[in-house]
């Protein structure tokens, strides 16, 4: 059957009743987005011929899976096309330069430490090398950007993130520190080298990506939010450019310019790494985004 059938009376009407068109009350905006919503879910059901059976199938798969729709975001490449959209908005208003964005992830924690100087972000034993990261957080003109505040946060050797940690060793905010900086803009701090990971085998994440004949594997990587006073807030993080994974995230967060190969030498790895901010138009823009996120 055509698509078109969508736009016959009896759905359209249907649509307008199901998003409270004539209804007073309510989000003008969220009923038009929650309309057009709706209507391209009818008419993939239409395009693909899916059964009613398929459907409850896909009900199914997303009422188990919420606990980790988290990585179903960006495994499916939404979280990744945010930034592109937001990149592009940027683009449009003239906005270029500056270090580039890429996903969060859903393994952030609120309430780190906040320590000044070279910081250790691994307080439990972890038999790898050394990771050793410094640099400088800029504004667009090069200037060093104070009052800054680096959070910092990756896995252990083993792949597994503090509090959320299934095997329960870790110490709470194990790898993870928010870095105060001083008015030079300099950052530096020493952690035991983190490991790329998979998804959860055999649950929902990797269900869908073995559906899809994809893997479900992240490079080893390590995530920085920076904010500081006039500046638009950073979400970034950077990709080991000599893992085996960085061309195939699983989760796309691999950008140009967010690859750096660590210089290995024994058992230590150094890496530079510059941040560069760029000037907040608003107060929003100094903000986090409204995502759901675990404090401890």
């Amino acid at each position: 059957m055509n698509t078109d059938f969508v736009k016959t009376e009896a759905v359209q009407t249907l649509l307008d009743r199901a998003t409270g068109k004539d209804a007073e009350g309510g989000n003008p905006r969220l009923k038009a987005i929650t309309r057009d919503l709706l209507e391209a879910v009818m008419e993939t059901i239409v395009k693909h011929d899916i059964s009613e059976s398929e459907f409850w199938q896909a009900v199914n798969f997303l009422q188990q899976s919420a606990g980790e729709f988290g990585l179903i975001v960006p495994g499916t490449g939404i979280e990744h096309f945010l930034d592109l959209y937001m990149d592009a908005k940027d683009a449009e208003a003239g906005l270029t330069g500056g270090t580039p964005r890429t996903i969060e992830g859903p393994l952030y924690v609120a309430g780190a430490p906040l320590v000044e100087g070279e910081a250790d972000l691994s307080v439990d034993p972890d038999d790898t090398d050394t990771l050793y990261m410094s640099g400088k957080v800029v504004g667009p003109d090069g200037e060093p950007v104070k009052d800054a505040i680096v959070h910092v946060w990756h896995a252990n050797s083993k792949g597994w993130y503090s509090h959320f940690d299934p095997t329960g060793e870790q110490t709470p905010f194990n790898n993870r520190r928010r870095i105060k900086l001083g008015p030079d803009g300099q950052y530096s701090f020493r952690s035991k080298m983190p490991n790329g990971y998979s998804v959860p085998p055999e649950g929902a994440t990797d269900k869908l990506m073995q559906a899809l004949g994809r893997h479900g594997n992240r490079p080893a990587h390590v995530h920085f939010f920076i904010e500081a006073p006039g500046y638009r807030t950073l979400t970034t993080q950077i990709n080991f450019g000599d893992d085996p994974f960085a061309a195939d995230d699983f989760a796309f967060g691999t950008r140009e310019g967010l690859l750096p190969v660590p210089n290995r030498q024994g058992d230590s790895a150094y890496i530079g790494f510059d941040f560069q901010l760029q000037r907040a138009k608003a107060e929003a823009e100094q903000a986090f985004s409204s995502r759901q996120r675990l404090e401890a």
